[in-house]
């Protein structure tokens, strides 16, 4: 049995991990409040999927996994199969977010949005594990695999349920702190069931070495989220200026409306985006 380390650049990797997954969070979050009120939604769910299921999930789950290291080894990557793992995180989240956001009945939707999310999550998860190359065995334990299989489902719905209902700034970043535990939670849970062992054929791992994805993929993460960045934060001042054009129902003494909530502005008739009007 050989030794595998999780940890081997101390806290660094998990810290970093854990905060790519709340900055994933928090952007997707609130794509989804723009999605709930916008028509149409689907530009907003892409983003909201992009920035949980790309930045949120898997960045996280690749950032983690450069912790990761096997006593007596070398690590390398499978490009192919990694590039493949990040697009089923983006599509699987984007699926659940189509189900539960476009969905009549949240009963149904949530638990099965839920469920699909969920079950790509591992999924992806496990692919990424078989896209890594150590020239070693590698076994898991089947308890640990169904406690990770377990965590990711009810992550997944606990995740879409935010998408559903959370609004404020306040509440976004406390969802997302809350998401980003479990995110990280079933990562570590699935890397925990594994296991190694020399095989019968010892061969050499063939493929990318993880320092040598590091600037790429700095480079990618770094344009999404800024993208992203700017895009919620356009959305955010667009709907603070709708708010304050003028007085509605709901507005105070001074005339301007108490909320820039989008789920309220669309109740009001005013909604982002807006929607260019023809005399």
């Amino acid at each position: 049995m050989l030794q595998l380390e999780h940890f081997s650049n101390g806290w660094v990797t998990p810290v970093l991990a854990y905060a790519m997954s709340f900055i994933g969070s928090v952007l997707g979050l609130r794509c989804a409040v723009r999605a709930r009120t916008a028509s149409p939604a689907y530009g907003w769910l892409v983003a909201a999927a992009i920035a949980l299921g790309g930045a949120g999930i898997w960045v996280m789950h690749f950032t983690a996994m450069l912790g990761f290291a096997v006593d007596g080894t070398s690590i390398r990557y499978d490009m192919p199969m990694t590039l493949l793992s990040a697009v089923i995180a983006v599509v699987v989240v984007l699926i659940g977010l189509v189900i539960v956001v476009r969905g009549q009945r949240e009963a149904v939707a949530l638990p099965l949005g839920g469920a699909i999310t969920g079950l790509g999550v591992v999924a992806m998860h496990y692919l990424g594990m078989a896209a890594m190359s150590t020239g070693v065995d590698m076994e898991y334990s089947t308890g640990l695999v169904l406690l990770s299989i377990a965590i990711a489902v009810v992550a997944a719905t606990a995740a879409l349920w935010f998408m559903l209902h959370v609004q404020g700034w306040g509440n976004t970043v406390g969802a997302a702190l809350i998401m980003g535990v479990a995110v990280c939670g079933m990562h570590y849970t699935g890397m925990a069931s594994m296991s190694a062992h020399h095989g019968e054929n010892h061969a050499l791992p063939e493929g990318v070495a993880p320092v040598e994805l590091l600037t790429p993929l700095l480079t990618t993460v770094a344009l999404v989220v800024v993208g992203l960045v700017v895009l919620v934060g356009v959305a955010e001042l667009e709907v603070r200026s709708v708010a304050a054009a003028g007085p509605t129902p709901e507005s105070g003494k001074s005339g301007t409306l108490l909320t820039t909530d989008p789920a309220t502005l669309a109740h009001s008739g005013r909604q982002w985006p807006r929607m260019s009007t023809h005399d």
